[in-house]
């Protein structure tokens, strides 16, 4: 297996990897840290599918993909922090005035899990930002030390796989998920 990541600039393999089984369920499309809670809020079925097709138009992608071979099977959000609502998130604190980037989810599809593919989001996500002349990257992972993650709240990655790529932890945080508490780690890149 040879694993490729790339922008996420074709919707429809971002729909391959994020998408809803129904085109009429009203699901994350990992929308929820990209644009203000009451736009989310708001957004059923089709529409967020839609908004998701616009950003991937967009001249920065709004995250990654994993591929192997042809078929995408990775996702990852990344963004500046800016554009996201970590920007304003009271949770999640602010660690400098850097205009940082955020990376807030990585999905692996199923029958492509245990393969390494999150290893390979989180360095392209890096190499992403990188591109793009972000100062320093972020993530919120669990800290859950040896402890089992439900797979559905995973999203926000998890701390040994942050450290793996030379992320080191920045901040504690007051934001929890799946039981585990979620800490700020940060990846300087210039």
């Amino acid at each position: 297996m040879s694993i490729e990541i790339r922008p996420a600039s074709v919707f429809a393999d971002v729909r391959a990897v994020i998408g809803p089984k129904s085109p009429t369920a009203t699901v994350c499309w990992c929308l929820s840290h990209r644009i203000p809670s009451k736009l989310n809020n708001s957004l059923r079925g089709p529409a967020r599918g839609e908004l998701v097709a616009e950003l991937c138009k967009a001249e920065i992608a709004p995250g990654v993909l994993a591929y192997d071979g042809d078929t995408p099977v990775g996702w990852a959000g990344v963004a500046p922090r800016a554009d996201t609502t970590y920007a304003h998130n009271r949770r999640i604190p602010h660690v400098d005035d850097l205009p940082v980037w955020s990376l807030w989810c990585i999905r692996v599809r199923p029958g492509h899990r245990g393969q390494g593919i999150s290893h390979h989001l989180i360095t392209g996500a890096v190499e992403f930002a990188r591109a793009h002349k972000a100062p320093a990257i972020e993530a919120y992972p669990l800290d859950n030390g040896d402890a089992k993650v439900d797979l559905t709240m995973a999203y926000a990655g998890l701390r040994k796989n942050f450290e793996h790529a030379g992320f080191t932890k920045a901040a504690d945080t007051t934001s929890t998920l799946a039981g585990h508490p979620r800490i700020l780690m940060r990846l300087p890149l210039t």
